[in-house]
């Protein structure tokens, strides 16, 4: 990075897929961000945003949730205001995560799914989660301070195979 780029500030996450076939339970996506300290950037969150929560500093908000899939575009949405975030906060890791209330389900079985993460009108990636095929929950991105630099960030395709409450507390440990 040169010395004028200040890395990223405000981002949006977005999330789509195509709903479940007609008679099949409905496919159930979730984005979910984890927050860490400097103490422990690979342990256990700090904070943990989702459906039907915010982070407690209003930084981290779940714009849109869809249980479907329905619409056009995309259905759910997470905005990070990285550069609101208290200095103690040092990486964020986002994942999409499905619910498995109909039964397992995994990504290569929900058709036509996305994952955008842009600042303003530009994009800084894209992935289509056929990384993790095979995985009920996936990380996507994360976003790590760089002291002066601000906050940088890196693709993070990395499959798990567990419930979204378990998703949770797994997806900002160190790679074994």
């Amino acid at each position: 990075m040169s010395g004028l780029n200040k890395g990223v500030g405000k981002v949006e996450v977005a999330l789509k897929w195509d709903p479940a076939p007609a008679g099949a339970p409905a496919h159930d996506l979730d984005l979910v961000a984890a927050v860490f300290t400097a103490d422990d950037p690979h342990g256990t969150p700090a904070q943990l945003v989702h459906f039907g929560s915010r982070s407690p500093d209003g930084t981290i908000t779940l714009l849109r949730d869809s249980r479907t899939g329905q619409g056009f575009g995309y259905d759910e949405a997470m905005t990070l205001e990285l550069d609101r975030l208290a200095p103690r906060y040092v990486r964020v890791v986002v994942g999409v995560a499905i619910q498995q209330s109909g039964g397992r389900i995994v990504f290569g079985s929900i058709a036509q799914t996305a994952v955008r993460v842009s600042e303003g009108y530009t994009e800084l990636l894209d992935d289509d989660l056929s990384a993790a095929a095979d995985a009920t929950a996936a990380t996507v991105v994360e976003f790590t301070r760089d002291g002066s630099a601000g906050w940088t960030f890196r693709r993070l395709s990395r499959g798990f195979d567990t419930d979204p409450a378990t998703f949770g507390s797994l997806m900002g440990s160190a790679r074994a």
